[in-house]
């Protein structure tokens, strides 16, 4: 069988099953399965190749058909011009956490600020620690989840794409493992963040295979960020700055929850909108008395 003609099946197969991108899907499950490059794939098409190697890229297909995210079937995940290992341990890396980054790092070269002990809750895969590792001059990022299995591969990711030293991993729910002696100068958090209820209407990849417990977060979307309000002036050091990302349609109620915090914990609260004009970014500062 040629490979032009595993292509098309491939995409008829995966647009029976709903899957949107179906040709570029297609195209990535064969550059995965036989080691081609996008430009192989498109010249040497008439290329064939056995029955055994056929059948065995059709059980790689099933998984897709089956709606399992492609770069859990690949294992990787481009993210700021870097291959990310991923595994249904975590979340995948989204252009909306590369916006949060984007952006941060644009605002702290602004301002002529360089942190130089940074928190990275809820860390995941660990994309967030790794960027601001290779793109700041921080003394030591703490990396904090409350998935070992997630912190795994958050390990692997350091490896891969740092020296390692100045990011440190460590496994608690939110702050309960951290001393409150430690203190920071910025904060950086991807919590949970979808409504409960809203769980069923995500599309099948999200909803059945990525961890629920990176998703999920009370009936508003805002048990986490809630907790994260309350217990991280304990960490912020007088002037530190906290940044979250958060859901689109939660900008009134999570600017809300930070500007009545604690008679002014906070000051400079602001809720910044993404490339789609979307709300994406909560950011705010810890009073310099409080």
């Amino acid at each position: 069988m040629q490979i032009a003609v595993l292509y098309q099946d491939a995409v008829q197969q995966l647009v029976q099953a709903g899957v949107d991108e179906a040709q570029a899907d297609a195209a990535q499950l064969l550059e995965f399965f036989f080691g081609f490059t996008r430009s192989q794939l498109i010249l040497q098409g008439g290329i064939d190749v056995d029955e055994n190697q056929a059948a065995s890229f059709r059980k790689v297909l099933n998984r897709r058909i089956a709606r399992e995210p492609l770069q859990y079937i690949t294992g990787s995940r481009e993210f700021w011009s870097l291959d990310f290992i991923v595994s249904p341990a975590v979340l995948i890396p989204r252009p909306e956490t590369e916006f949060l980054l984007d952006w941060l790092l644009s605002a702290l070269a602004k301002n002529g600020m360089q942190p130089r002990k940074v928190l990275d809750m809820c860390t995941g895969s660990g994309v967030i620690a790794v960027v601001l590792a290779r793109e700041l001059t921080a003394d030591i990022i703490l990396a904090v989840d409350h998935s070992r299995t997630a912190l795994q591969i958050a390990a692997r990711n350091v490896v891969r794409h740092t020296n390692g030293q100045q990011i440190n991993l460590v496994c608690s729910d939110l702050f309960s493992a951290l001393q409150e002696s430690v203190s920071f100068e910025l904060i950086v958090a991807n919590p949970p963040y979808i409504v409960e209820d809203d769980l069923a209407g995500l599309d099948p990849e999200v909803r059945e295979w990525e961890p629920e417990s990176a998703l999920i977060s009370g009936f508003r979307g805002l048990d986490i960020i809630k907790k994260i309000a309350e217990h991280a002036p304990f960490y912020l050091k007088s002037g530190g700055w906290l940044c979250i990302e958060i859901g689109a349609d939660q900008g009134d109620a999570v600017y809300s929850l930070f500007v009545d915090h604690e008679i002014g914990v906070y000051e400079h609260v602001e809720v910044i909108k993404d490339w789609s004009d979307r709300p994406r970014v909560l950011i705010a500062r810890k009073r310099k008395s409080a």
